[in-house]
């Protein structure tokens, strides 16, 4: 059923039902249809007599939302997809020069960004700016289901080089894949769903998707801490979470001695989940069953693992239902069980690829198949093997990582003279970014180093330690030379000196 569709009938069916719930504010699917509707119509005040500017034309009205996890989130969304409206998500907490990069790049109709309790509404074509507050006006223009065709939403993943790429959905492929995930995941109208991570992001946005749809009550967190969240999960009796494993690790350890038995379900994306990872949570959460899948913004599901499916390090799963996966080496000729090439995707949930330009890497077609360039293998029984990200991407935490972006940044700093960015396995974040740096002179000011990535950065994307070495080892074409260094590292040597 479409998104907007949805909510109107529950709004129709159940208007007090709690549908949105974040740090204590609750609200209705009544109050989601009445404020997502005056805020719709609140566009077209603002900018309907306006000649549409964005990378979308005369296709739909584009908005960028980037208020964050923001009360008012779930109706803005509501109100931004309506029909003949595109959502792009910018998360706030990127610093500001990476969100006026995005902003140029898409050049929206509309921007929605937090403004205390309120949002903040801007047309950029026109200049013109409005407060929106909780209680303007009453519902007057229902929110539209608009086609299949219809661009529905923008998300930003990082490219290769670290730039941001915008992927773009239809209406279509999202409501295939609500379609797909419902009965998958079992949800209904009682499915009571925690979910604490980035609203801008996609695990935390599916899920708030999904569980609107079915009729049944999201919760959110303007931030995550771990003890604060096992109160709301006891006190709202949260039969569902979803979440990265780096948070889920965080949970168990505040349950320590207080079991939750009210969790039936724990869906987790992001990285992949050790064996220890689920003993912690079969004690912490007992009642709980725990589902990871494996997936991308551009490709939608692609696998998905239960208990007796992740005994090997690399399983990430089988297919997810209604997609088929193949391994294609160099000349897109498809590969035996066993052997490792690129893996591809066939399904109806793959989105339309890239807009406003790409750094020429990730995503691409092969006929009806679609990548972006991970590696893996499919073994006898059909389960998926993923051995490498794309363009050596370091997933820490749940977060997406490319060293050639922070290195870019390090060496930016006047105090750097080379510098090699890499993941480290971590039992905790699954990879551990690090970097070795080669200081400019005989001083180095880590002080001015930490505000020199905080004004580039956000703070996931930092090192976590960093180590100094004099001379950086080279290869014969002049590189860092990685493989020598991670050796050093790994064996202590005196050529590198550990500063945090």
């Amino acid at each position: 059923m479409p998104f907007a569709a949805a909510i109107r009938r529950h709004a129709q069916d159940h208007p007090h039902a709690p549908a949105f719930q974040i740090e204590g504010r609750v609200f209705t699917f009544g109050d989601l249809a009445r404020i997502a509707g005056t805020l719709a119509e609140t566009f077209d005040g603002l900018a309907g007599s306006v000649a549409r500017r964005s990378v979308l034309g005369d296709r739909s009205r584009l908005i960028a939302l980037e208020a964050g996890n923001h009360p008012l989130f779930a109706a803005a969304l509501l109100a931004a997809t309506s029909g003949g409206n595109c959502v792009a998500l910018i998360d706030p907490h990127l610093p500001e020069a990476a969100r006026q990069a995005m902003r140029d790049r898409l050049s929206p109709d509309l921007i929605i960004s937090a403004d205390g309790a309120n949002l903040s509404l801007q047309a950029p074509a026109s200049g013109e700016t409005r407060t929106f507050r909780e209680t303007d006006g009453k519902e007057r223009k229902p929110l539209a289901a608009g086609d299949d065709s219809e661009p529905f939403l923008i998300v930003f993943t990082s490219g290769t080089t670290g730039t941001p790429k915008a992927i773009i959905r239809d209406r279509g492929s999202w409501r295939r894949s609500l379609a797909t995930g419902e009965p998958f995941f079992g949800i209904d109208c009682a499915t009571r769903t925690f979910a604490p991570g980035p609203l801008a992001h996609g695990l935390t946005l599916y899920a708030l998707a999904e569980t609107l749809v079915a009729g049944a009550e999201f919760i959110g967190a303007t931030h995550f801490e771990a003890s604060r969240a096992m109160s709301v999960i006891e006190a709202k009796a949260v039969q569902r979470l979803a979440l990265v494993p780096t948070v889920l690790r965080r949970l168990c350890a505040a349950a320590a001695g207080r079991p939750q038995m009210s969790v039936k379900q724990i869906t987790v994306a992001g990285a992949k989940l050790t064996e220890n990872d689920r003993e912690i949570a079969a004690l912490a959460f007992p009642q709980a069953d725990i589902i990871e899948y494996y997936g991308a913004s551009e490709l939608g599901f692609i696998s998905v693992a239960t208990k007796g499916d992740t005994a090997s390090a690399t399983a990430v799963g089988r297919a997810f239902p209604g997609v088929t996966l193949s391994i294609r080496d160099d000349k897109g000729d498809e590969l035996p069980s066993g052997e490792t090439g690129t893996i591809f995707v066939d399904s109806a949930l793959i989105s339309d690829g890239y807009i406003g330009g790409a750094d020429g890497a990730g995503f691409h077609r092969l006929g009806s198949l679609a990548t972006v360039g991970d590696v893996g293998f499919l073994d006898e029984c059909g389960t998926l093997h993923l051995l490498g990200r794309s363009g050596g991407m370091v997933l820490s935490g749940g977060n997406n990582i490319y060293p050639q972006e922070v290195e870019a940044v390090l060496v930016a700093d006047a105090g750097v003279h080379a510098a090699l960015v890499l993941g480290l396995d971590h039992p905790d974040l699954g990879s551990e970014l690090v970097a070795v740096i080669e200081p400019e002179g005989a001083m180095f000011d880590r002080e001015a180093l930490e505000r020199h990535l905080a004004s580039q950065l956000p703070r996931y994307k930092h090192p976590r330690r960093i180590w100094l070495c004099a001379n950086m080892p080279m290869t014969q074409s002049g590189k860092v030379a990685a493989g020598t260094l991670r050796q050093w590292i790994a064996d202590g040597n005196d050529a590198l000196d550990l500063i945090n």
